[in-house]
């Protein structure tokens, strides 16, 4: 296969693999690792990580459309690079207006260990949770794919897990001030989903923050 038969390829798929571009380019071993740094190095492939790739060509082409579809493509590559994977946490809390910071990189929630990926892209954040606890997300469609988004109980849940308090007066005071929550945002059956999670976790710190949010009638 020719370079301009392997662009046209490329432009039909959001991310590709090296295993499947060895097998496109008919190459392995160090011939197919020459290919790969030579289509990085002209930009047509942008590495994610180690062994997977998007074609710039589609990017460009998300890029220049609805800037929702970007971000949708994003998103959908943020399953992609970590499996399992769900968007959660700070991500999901800015874009339902739950805190006023826009998050520094797409967070998302994972069984496997927390890491980060740095790209030419954006920055993509996993934070590892345990198994019983992986849920609360469903599927959002992009194209003929989908996109696996926690709900922003969920995502709430999830982001004060996750963080550490030294104190309960420090987690009293997050709640109330100094985080910032916009717990207005709330609706009646997304606080029902929040105290529900909360129950069925049955983690004592979660315990202790729906014992704060009652307390102080936060939602």
């Amino acid at each position: 296969m020719d370079k301009n038969e392997l662009l046209e390829q490329l432009k039909k798929t959001p991310y590709i693999s090296k295993q499947n571009l060895g097998l496109l380019l008919e190459k392995q071993g160090e011939n197919l690792n020459y290919w790969v740094k030579k289509l990085i190095a002209d930009k047509t492939l942008v590495p994610l990580k180690k062994g997977l790739y998007i074609p710039r060509h589609y990017y460009d082409i998300m890029n220049a459309a609805d800037p929702r579809e970007k971000e949708k493509y994003v998103v959908y590559l943020a399953n992609t690079i970590r499996q399992p994977s769900y968007l959660s946490l700070e991500y999901v809390l800015s874009k339902n207006g739950l805190i006023p910071e826009a998050p520094f990189a797409i967070t998302s929630i994972t069984l496997k260990s927390t890491r980060s990926y740095t790209t030419d892209i954006g920055t993509f954040y996993y934070k590892s949770i345990k198994k019983e606890l992986f849920y609360g997300y469903s599927p959002a469609p992009f194209r003929d794919k989908l996109i696996q988004e926690a709900s922003i109980a969920k995502a709430l849940f999830d982001f004060l897990y996750i963080k550490p308090f030294k104190n309960q007066g420090e987690m009293e005071n997050y709640l109330c001030t100094t985080g910032r929550l916009n717990w207005d945002v709330f609706e009646e059956r997304e606080r029902l989903e929040l105290f529900e999670v909360i129950n069925k976790s049955q983690s004592q710190k979660m315990l202790k923050i729906l014992a704060l949010i009652k307390k102080n009638k936060l939602i």
